[in-house]
């Protein structure tokens, strides 16, 4: 029996990675960068995307959004308000979004008659359901994939999840504004990130206050300009 769930895996895996590669070749002809948000319930990942869609659109740039959940449309109504195009993804108690939900959605998308093309876009950002286990392992075509942490969750996340962590590009940690309140070791968390993804890019931010939001912004702009080249 373990054999055969292994075997299992191992397919579905392969599956889901034959349709990411499909899926990057496809947003490396639009010319579209896209990032996976990768965290835990809570961290603020959708008050960081709010922030960064609404930063995007208001300096002219064509961003739009996927957002996995397994069941309502709250943050897609939240980041709507943003004025970028935003798409639900209710998985129905599947922990994570994968290559073929991308897809379809997409597809889907750009069939309705307000709907969104990839080449019209510049950015198109995933945020993946909230699980720092079940995302690490599904490539969805991403260029970039963004994990992130709450200065509420501990220092030592990057040690108990370091398959979220080693895969990927770039890390941010979340709600900086109350880190002494949560006696947020600022030096550990960066120490921990850098011991499981050495040298990976790493930017401290706040939504409500707006701290570290313009060296992420410059991160964006820097990555895209790359992809356009």
């Amino acid at each position: 029996m373990t054999t055969r769930i292994v075997e299992l895996r191992r397919g579905i895996l392969k599956k889901n990675d034959e349709l990411a590669a499909v899926l990057r070749e496809r947003f490396t002809r639009a010319g579209v960068l896209v990032l996976n948000l990768v965290s835990s319930p809570g961290t603020g990942k959708t008050a960081f995307l709010e922030l960064t869609l609404r930063r995007l659109t208001q300096a002219g740039a064509r961003a739009a959004a996927l957002v996995g959940d397994l069941e309502t449309d709250n943050d897609a109504r939240r980041l709507a308000a943003s004025g970028a195009p935003v798409r639900q993804i209710n998985t129905h108690g599947i922990c994570h979004l994968d290559a073929e939900m991308i897809a379809k959605h997409l597809d889907e998308w750009s069939n309705v008659e307000t709907g969104v093309e990839l080449e019209n876009l510049d950015y198109l950002f995933i945020e993946n359901v909230g699980n720092l286990v079940c995302p690490s392992s599904y490539d969805l075509g991403e260029k970039i994939r963004v994990a992130l942490l709450s200065v509420t969750e501990g220092e030592d996340k990057p040690l108990k999840y370091p398959t979220l962590f080693n895969s990927a590009d770039a890390a941010a940690i979340t709600k900086i504004d109350i880190a002494e309140a949560c006696e947020f070791d600022h030096e550990l968390a960066l120490h921990n990130i850098n011991e499981i993804r050495p040298g990976i890019r790493i930017f401290e931010t706040s939504a409500k206050t707006g701290a570290g939001v313009d060296a992420w912004m410059a991160y964006l702009e820097e990555q895209r300009a790359a992809i356009s080249r």
